[in-house]
């Protein structure tokens, strides 16, 4: 009995012990957000207040030594974040993860972001202010990176530490220019349409602009293409890092406010993951102060404000990417067809590490209008190469200076002059200040192509008639400041026509712009409380209109009671998504079904399904349906019978009300929107089932929809669940006339670190369209915060 007692206390002891030493570990992992720390090459000490949701607010004499604590704070929230960033573009994920990675980093280290990096880099002025503040910002990073503690990511997967050069921060402003771009999943499969059935088909998927009616007000031979889209759908699918998609912005003027000040207003689109896309800071020095949202591994916000103005972005969405069939010389592929006879591809070697196993050295050649695809993608199988013409690597590359002189602008006039640097990405910028100025520009080197040229299609690129044929001055991008109707917006939808051009682009339905606008126009004494509520609004008028048309085909002598009960829901909608609200689940499955029903027969089912995650598969639900004559309608399939848009529309809700039945049983009110919209945040180690407790957040029931002001977006499938892929990376509301009480939310929480008590403290607000102070006064600030004093080390 002894011996059992001794053996049961030993066991005992190691427990207590192991639970003692896990604490230990987990205690020592957690970021400091208290105490004093000694950092190389400050001048002064400076001190950084974590608020009580884990915002620094960093309080230094020189902007210098501002920028050495922001990298040091960003790295012990974020570094892991970081790490991931920087390794997309130049294609090393394989190093960490191993061959689960080789297509991603097969495909971008082939595009060139890199040397396009290497190049702008090299023509950077080293002595200017950007380029210092930057390093400033590298060396905080890499002091957490000799100093800091090891993140529980780094140790499971086994990362080398390596420093931060500016040619990361490069790097990632150059994936998330690329994560903008919609080309490469449109591109393609609409050549494959087109060949395959001609023009005729091609006129309901709105390509020539004709859906976009709710605009921006502007004040002034068939081969398998289709495998370049999927291929790159599903590198940014299964991307650690999720790509940027829409975004929401509106600032009302002076005129349209309570106060008389300029109320701002802004949530870009993005893929939700963990870490969230965003950390926040605050830096005060003698001569600068701002509040901004960083990316990971970058030095300055691309969202941020002050006491004088504030601004924030949305995707443009236009056509900066063109694919060319080059046309190979007869027995010997080395050559290529240009307009004056033929020309060697230039040809690069790139070596891709893999963990665990050997190294891939790729061969990348490039045409005259850029690399050639078929080497990269590993589906694309075309006889003749396909080469990608993408804005970013071929314009000279300034978003350094641009980012640089957006959040240290003295004037309206300043920061114009900064938009106009970007090359690429096209984005909306938008603009608001404490001096009443309200303005948006759509940034970018846009471009037209000669007439009769689709740049939607794949180009000819042999003769040069398909070729860029002019390069627009800045003055021809949409733009409006202080507009006379009192306010500017952007919802990635079309812009008005400058100089009778329409711009082609990848634009979104116009659910949320005609939301803005039409709220908007109805009332001028908006307030911040309003704005905060609209920013979440969960309303489609759209999708109203669209339900009256579907009911409008259906028989009602053939549908069961069941399906009138369904049919009585769907009337009295207003167009709602809110937890609760039946509607939304019969709409969403009877969309897809009608989808599925009218357009798989013709595109197949992966060509389908890549169809519903692009800008045309979205557009073309609202005006599709109305035009009874549409070739869509016939299944190809049955060939002794002719189908209809009633027998198409018919079909699919029969199918949706069986369907819910079966997945939610016979009770229509248990079809309630929360049961099949839900939204969980992922970490890439969230994946493995056993880690997703510590590292993923969520699930939640999720309100909100596609295409609604608070855009919670999902892809169709089968199974009628709804899983939210992205949303409002943020939500901000900035007012004017109440500067130091502006609100924000994140998704998650600050902190990347799944230990710090900052990982996931919003996630429940964010949720609820909930908000936190975005704090300016320095006396709340110290009173809700704990203090790290960072001094100088000699």
């Amino acid at each position: 009995m002894k011996i059992i007692k001794k053996i049961l206390l030993i066991i005992l002891v190691l427990i207590v012990v192991a639970a003692i030493s896990l604490f230990a570990y987990i205690f020592h992992l957690k970021p400091r957000y208290e105490g004093e720390i000694e950092l190389k090459n400050l001048q002064k000490e400076t001190t950084v207040y974590f608020d009580d949701f884990g915002v620094p607010h960093i309080y230094a004499d020189s902007e210098k030594d501002a920028m050495t604590a922001l990298g040091y704070v960003h790295a012990q929230d974020r570094l892991w974040q970081m790490e991931l960033l920087r390794r997309i573009a130049p294609g090393r994920l394989s190093e960490i993860f191993g061959t689960v990675a080789l297509k991603n980093d097969m495909f971008f280290s082939g595009i060139g972001i890199e040397e396009a990096s290497a190049k702008a880099i090299a023509k950077l002025d080293k002595n200017g202010p950007g380029y210092q503040l930057t390093l400033a910002y590298l060396d905080g990073i890499n002091q957490y990176l000799e100093e800091g503690v090891t993140p529980i990511e780094f140790t499971l997967i086994g990362v080398k530490k390596e420093k931060f050069t500016i040619k990361d921060v490069y790097n990632i402003f150059g994936y998330m220019s690329f994560s903008f771009a919609m080309a490469q999943k449109t591109d393609p499969l609409l050549t494959e349409i087109r060949n395959k059935y001609g023009m005729q088909y091609l006129k309901d998927l709105g390509i020539e602009g004709e859906f976009n009616t709710t605009q921006i007000k502007s004040s002034k031979e068939s081969e398998a293409y289709t495998e370049i889209a999927k291929s790159v759908a599903a590198l940014l699918d299964k991307s650690p890092i999720p790509p940027f998609v829409g975004s929401n912005s509106w600032i009302a003027g002076p005129n349209k406010t309570k106060n008389g000040k300029v109320i701002f207003a802004n949530d870009p689109h993005i893929g939700f993951s963990q870490p969230a896309t965003w950390y926040e800071v605050h830096i005060i020095t003698p001569n600068h102060e701002l509040y901004g949202c960083y990316l990971a591994g970058t030095p300055f916000p691309l969202l941020a404000h002050n006491r004088d103005y504030a601004y924030g972005l949305t995707m443009f969405e236009n056509d900066d990417i063109d694919f060319y069939q080059e046309k190979d010389k007869a027995g010997d592929s080395s050559q290529y067809q240009t307009p004056t006879g033929f020309a060697k591809y230039e040809s690069r070697k790139k070596t891709i590490r893999v963990k665990d196993t050997s190294n891939v050295v790729l061969t990348v050649k490039s045409s005259r209008h850029g690399p050639i695809m078929n080497n990269l993608l590993e589906r694309l199988k075309n006889k003749n190469p396909v080469a990608m013409s993408w804005i970013y690597t071929q314009q000279p590359i300034r978003i350094l200076d641009a980012v640089y002189g957006l959040s240290h602008a003295k004037s309206k006039s300043d920061f114009k002059k900064a938009v106009q640097l970007v090359a690429a990405p096209g984005l909306n910028v938008m603009y608001g200040d404490a001096k009443g100025n309200v303005a948006w520009w759509a940034t970018g080197t846009l471009y037209k192509h000669n007439n009769g040229v689709n740049s939607f299609f794949i180009l000819d690129g042999t003769t040069g008639k398909d070729d860029i044929a002019q390069y627009l001055d800045f003055s021809k991008n949409p733009s409006a400041e202080n507009p006379k109707w009192g306010y500017v917006y952007s919802a990635n939808n079309q812009p008005e026509a400058i100089d009778g051009y329409l711009y082609p682009g990848y634009y979104l339905p116009e659910d949320r712009a005609k939301r803005i606008s039409t709220l908007m126009d109805k009332k001028s004494n908006w307030d911040k409380e309003e704005i905060s509520k609209m920013i979440y609004d969960n309303t489609s008028d759209v999708a109203v209109e669209v339900t009256r048309n579907l009911i409008s085909n259906i028989d009602f002598n053939s549908i069961s009671s069941k399906e009138k009960e369904a049919v009585n829901v769907l009337k009295s909608w207003k167009g709602t998504t809110n937890l609760e609200d039946l509607a939304p689940t019969i709409y969403n499955k009877w969309i897809y079904l009608y989808l599925k029903n009218t357009f798989e027969d013709e595109m197949g089912v992966d060509n389908f399904n890549l169809f519903l995650g692009i800008s045309v598969g979205k557009q073309v639900i609202a005006h599709q349906i109305k035009n009874e004559n549409s070739v869509w309608w016939d299944n190809i399939k049955t060939k002794k019978v002719k189908e209809t848009r009633k027998d198409i529309i018919s079909k699919a809700f029969h199918e949706t009300i069986a369907s819910l039945q079966k997945q939610l049983g016979n009770t229509i009110n248990d079809w309630k929107w929360g049961e099949v919209h839900t939204v969980e945040h992922e970490h890439p180690l969230g994946k493995v089932a056993v880690l997703r407790g510590l590292f993923n957040v969520g699930p939640f029931a999720s309100p909100g929809s596609n295409e609604v002001i608070n855009n919670q977006f999902f892809g169709f499938n089968d199974e009628g669940k709804y899983y939210v892929k992205g949303g409002p990376s943020t939500r901000r509301v900035i007012d004017f006339s109440d500067i130091e009480n502006s609100w924000s939310i994140l998704p998650t929480g600050q902190s990347g670190n799944p230990f710090s008590k900052h990982y996931s403290d919003q996630a429940e607000m964010f949720n609820a369209g909930k908000f936190r102070k975005m704090k300016l006064n320095k006396e709340e600030i110290v009173k809700t915060s704990t203090k790290l004093i960072l001094k100088p080390k000699f």
